[in-house]
């Protein structure tokens, strides 16, 4: 089920082990009009690939929504998944910001039933199966932003591709610890 997002997530930055968002689209999404303004690059094709990460924030959103309002969320951990679901809602609105700027339409958010269908909140029937499923998306969006650095020339580029895997990993980090599992022993566990 939420397997299949953790390599959509990944796949929307990158093709074939390549970054695919134009440096003009990450310096918009970051607030650097003026870095995009010295880019080129491709932004029909840049603009699909914002409004497929858009897509998955979106999820996100509903997803931290499903679980804060499934009643099986309790304090203080309904409070970390809303402020989680606060972080999501910042990277949507950056988002959506940025591909305006590049004169594209942002693709729409589906109904709240819609991406209970597509989760299958159905099945989750305590809080460490909303943990889980959060700590999934999580740590797709983890690996999402860590592949994309690597194609970056410029280093300011890098540090905000670092920045929003930072706020990812911070999520997964909390949500496992919530889970009441160890973190990863060895080095180098995400991006991988």
């Amino acid at each position: 089920m939420t397997t299949l997002l953790v390599p959509a997530r990944r796949s929307f930055l990158s093709s074939s082990g390549k970054a695919t968002l134009s440096v003009a689209a990450i310096a918009l999404l970051a607030g650097r009009a003026d870095l995009a303004s010295a880019a080129t690059g491709d932004a029909a094709k840049d603009v699909d690939i914002l409004n497929v990460a858009l897509g998955l924030e979106h999820e996100a959103i509903n997803a931290y929504q499903l679980g804060a309002t499934s009643g099986l969320l309790q304090k203080p951990v309904l409070d970390v998944a809303v402020l989680f679901q606060s972080h999501h809602k910042s990277h949507r609105d950056a988002l959506i910001a940025t591909i305006e700027k590049m004169g594209g339409k942002p693709v729409a958010e589906k109904s709240i039933n819609d991406y209970a269908k597509a989760l299958n909140a159905a099945s989750l029937t305590s809080q460490a199966d909303v943990l889980n499923l959060a700590a999934r998306l999580e740590m797709g969006a983890t690996n999402a932003y860590l592949s994309v650095i690597p194609a970056f020339k410029d280093h300011n580029l890098a540090q905000i591709a670092g920045r929003l895997a930072a706020d990812e990993t911070m999520h997964w980090t909390a949500l496992t610890s919530a889970l009441g599992r160890p973190l990863p022993t060895k080095a180098l566990s995400f991006g991988a």
